[in-house]
């Protein structure tokens, strides 16, 4: 078993969803008053631990033939693409791969509602991370009246059923929602509309969304009432810290899967060939402008 759960895997008493303050509708874990911001120096100290046993646990799957999937859901602005990207921005995308699925397509809306979700479920040694998912249905579907409260009610009925199907079937299934109060909502989507780099994030949606927080709160509980099973239970993340929120989920996501640390073999560069015959063509090369 990796050494790594030791050393990163903490208690928690995870409180009940509850109505919380004014800023937000769930209260925070034990409710306890949140810690100040994590500096830079010790989140990136602590993220390349964890990146290390990423790549640890993507070498197990590979050799286990293990599937994994990992859900992530939660309010607009909420860093599940932060903490997806930290998931994979080290390890192998053949091995971690992200779904983010558009709208669906006229040909899509005639299947069976989770048929376009099934396509991308985990072969052996690969891990899924779902960028919002199945749960459309329960959350933004239902809000924005995509979806009639008789289909909402019906999937959330047979959602659990389908997912114990796939654990039973050997599929590793997590579900992380992400947690964030509505100040801070407001400081991000402010930040989007400001910084031209992230205004690419900022849809029509998000700012109907906004403007419909308690609608989104009443989906969201009515989700967790309906799909927070013992086979696949739903793991709550405080995000106002975006820092602490990765570091968070990512050592407890590797707490939950049964991964074994293997010693790397030592690797040696082997000498280089000698140049022999071969001389620099005498050619003008289009270098790139040193601007910087």
């Amino acid at each position: 078993m990796a050494k790594h759960k030791k050393r990163h895997k903490k208690k928690h008493k995870h409180g009940k969803h509850g109505n919380g303050s004014t800023r937000s509708s769930i209260a925070t874990p034990d409710g306890a008053d949140r810690p100040k911001r994590l500096k830079r120096k010790p989140y990136e100290r602590e993220l390349k631990q964890l990146q290390v046993e990423l790549v640890h646990l993507q070498q197990w799957v590979v050799d286990t033939g293990a599937r994994v999937c990992i859900v992530f859901e939660g309010r607009d602005t909420a860093g599940k693409g932060g903490v997806i990207k930290r998931l994979t921005e080290r390890v192998s995308p053949r091995v971690f791969r992200t779904v983010a699925l558009p709208a669906p397509n006229e040909r899509e809306k005639s299947q069976m509602y989770t048929q376009r979700y099934m396509a991308h479920f985990p072969a052996g040694g690969e891990i899924v991370i779902f960028d919002r998912s199945w749960y459309n249905r329960a959350g933004v579907e239902r809000v924005m009246g995509f979806a009639t409260e008789q289909e909402v009610e019906r999937f959330l009925e047979l959602v659990p059923a389908v997912e114990k199907v796939m654990v039973e079937s050997g599929i590793i299934l997590l579900k992380y929602w992400l947690e964030v109060d509505q100040d801070e909502q407001t400081r991000r989507l402010r930040a989007r509309i400001e910084d031209g780099r992230k205004t690419w994030k900022l849809s029509p949606m998000d700012l109907e969304s906004y403007s419909r927080w308690y609608d989104y709160s009443r989906a969201r509980d009515a989700m967790f009432a309906a799909t927070d099973t013992d086979a696949v239970p739903w793991y709550v993340a405080d995000s106002n810290d975006k820092r602490r929120a990765r570091l968070n989920i990512i050592s407890h996501l590797l707490s939950q899967i049964p991964y074994e640390r293997n010693a790397p073999e030592r690797v040696e560069l082997p000498e280089r060939e000698g140049h022999g015959d071969y001389v620099e063509p005498d050619r003008t090369l289009r270098w790139v402008p040193a601007r910087f």
